[in-house]
């Protein structure tokens, strides 16, 4: 989602001791200017070019899937059969099904969610939609993997500056009005990397993507600024990434990036923005030094700037949050800030639950468009 610039200014009152990060500069692979793919939250590079998925909109019938040539050509689009909440990721499942994270879930929302969605894409028709629910709920998430056994992981995007790991306890359920129950599993707290972005210390701290290599030997979680990368040697997803030493490579000047993918071989990262659009697809050169140890721990500014313009709409309790100095208070002024692009209301019948707009029927068929 685009941020405000109020929101950037009152990110910079909370700070982070940064880290010292060796970067190599990306390179831009090329530029996706089609109208039908902007704000990408998700990206995954496939033999023959890319998928990716943009998140919530103004208007329900522009959240789609996007399939790109190698140039970043738009050469096909599906629409999902009835109106996907917040899609924030995507990911391949063991077994090579691709899968759309519909796992956003805005504060700000009209209703937050009862139950989030992953959508399964076959080879032909329509993605068809299994729900989960969390334990503790609800939560805004942006990041999808996958165990080696093909039991799907959603990473939270928490303002606390640790990310949940909930993991499914049981099989996935197709178009069905409860969601499979998820355990929490663990959790990781991503450090500062000192690297521009929209939110300032906040944005070191959310997690907004992930990716699994093709080999399934690496994962990836990503913030606004930097990819942490981990070892997977035994397909323990979670335990590498509660236990393990991560990997940490820097992501400098994407304007808000959320979404992350290895390239086919495996050897790059490929980014891209949540922005209007044109946006560049970036490659980046996986870092092999080790986070150090002892990571820099939040360290809120003792006194905040005094409000500055552009603020006069922000309700005072987002202010005294702000006041307070810490992170989590922070934000909540944050998420209180975003954009709030609320989906237009779907007729009841096709709505599932409170959460509404993300129930697909059997039958439905997804509108293909090039």
């Amino acid at each position: 989602m685009r941020l405000t610039a109020a929101l950037a200014t009152l990110a910079a009152a909370v700070g982070l001791a940064p880290m010292e990060v060796a970067a190599v500069a990306p390179s831009d692979v090329c530029v996706i200017k089609d109208a039908r793919a902007t704000e990408l939250s998700g990206l995954i590079a496939t033999a023959t070019g890319y998928v990716a998925v943009n998140d919530s909109q103004f208007d329900a019938g522009a959240t789609r899937i996007v399939y790109l040539d190698p140039t970043c050509k738009v050469t096909k689009v599906v629409r999902y059969p009835t109106p996907a909440r917040d899609p924030e990721d995507l990911a391949m499942a063991p077994d090579g099904t691709l899968w759309v994270a519909d796992i956003g879930d805005n504060v700000t929302s009209e209703a937050r969610r009862q139950t989030v969605a992953l959508w399964s894409l076959p080879a032909a028709g329509a993605p068809v939609i299994h729900r989960l629910t969390y334990p503790d709920g609800p939560h805004d998430a942006e990041g999808l993997l996958f165990t080696a056994a093909g039991v799907p992981i959603v990473v939270t995007k928490e303002l606390t500056g640790k990310a949940g790991l909930y993991e499914a306890t049981a099989p996935l359920q197709a178009r069905t009005a409860t969601g499979v129950l998820m355990k929490r599993v663990g959790e990781f707290a991503p450090t500062s990397t000192g690297e521009n972005n929209l939110l300032g210390a906040l944005g070191e701290v959310v997690v907004t993507g992930a990716a699994t290599s093709p080999d399934r030997r690496r994962v990836v979680l990503r913030t606004y600024t930097a990819a942490y990368e981990w070892d997977v040697p035994d397909g323990d997803v979670v335990k590498a990434i509660t236990t393990g030493t991560p990997r940490v490579t820097a992501l400098p000047d994407e304007p808000q990036g959320e979404a992350i993918a290895y390239t086919p071989d495996g050897t790059a990262f490929l980014t891209v923005s949540d922005e209007a659009g044109p946006t560049t697809l970036r490659r980046h050169t996986p870092s092999a030094v080790p986070l150090p140890p002892g990571p820099a721990s939040l360290t809120p500014s003792p006194t905040v700037a005094a409000k500055p313009s552009g603020l006069s709409a922000i309700p005072v309790w987002y202010a005294l949050a702000a006041a307070g100095g810490g992170l989590l208070l922070a934000g909540v002024g944050y998420l209180g800030l975003r954009r709030s692009r609320s989906v237009p209301r779907a007729h009841p019948s096709q709505q599932g639950g409170a959460g509404g707009h993300d129930d697909a029927r059997p039958g439905e068929h997804a509108a293909t468009d090039v």
